[in-house]
């Protein structure tokens, strides 16, 4: 997450598409059902509010997936962003992975990865550990366990950059949770 939308308002009978495309006949509601539940607002335009943080927050995020496989570094912004509710983040890395190839199988599956580990790599799926257990830290540490076996995957400094990059990701989450950011506005590659 890397960027911030809070003026464009989506009608809340239509879900917002692609630029240039049209909605599928299934996406509206059929007729003479109710409308889709309005969009909530945002509570703080926080990166006008606060722009050296965020301005910080790109330059740190941009140095921290130096070097980290795009296509993984989606699917851990992905499972962070699934782990902690951020709709906003959601929506902006699931479109990224999807303009840059990554199949609609595999996004869907991220949330149940341990029951669809033949989706993965095992170096995906020591990626997806880490990333669980670095966003919920309700026992208070990473197990040995699961950053042994990223440590198996990574050499030091590429498992030190997917640490950042986990960690970055769980803060744009919370800065969009917490601010209420609005999902559904975001176009791919418009965070780069």
């Amino acid at each position: 997450m890397t960027t911030q939308d809070t003026t464009t308002q989506r009608t809340p009978t239509a879900p917002v598409t692609p630029a240039g495309s049209t909605p599928p006949a299934s996406a509206a509601p059929a007729a003479g059902t109710a409308p889709y539940a309005p969009e909530h607002s945002p509570r703080l335009a926080w990166a006008e509010l606060a722009p050296d943080v965020y301005k910080a927050m790109v330059r740190l995020d941009a140095a921290a997936r130096r070097g980290v496989d795009p296509t993984l570094l989606e699917l851990v912004k992905i499972r962070a962003s699934q782990l902690n509710h951020c709709a906003f983040c959601l929506d902006m890395h699931t479109k990224d992975a999807l303009a840059a190839g990554e199949s609609v199988e595999r996004i869907v599956q991220l949330g149940a990865w341990e029951e669809s580990r033949h989706f993965y790599t095992e170096r995906e799926i020591a990626a997806i550990e880490l990333t669980e257990a670095v966003t919920v830290l309700t026992d208070g540490f990473v197990p040995d366990e699961v950053y042994e076996r990223a440590a198996r995957h990574f050499e030091e400094a590429d498992l030190v950059q997917l640490i950042a990059s986990i960690t970055m990701i769980n803060a744009w989450n919370r800065f969009a949770v917490t601010c209420r950011m609005v999902p559904g506005h975001y176009r791919p590659g418009g965070h780069k």
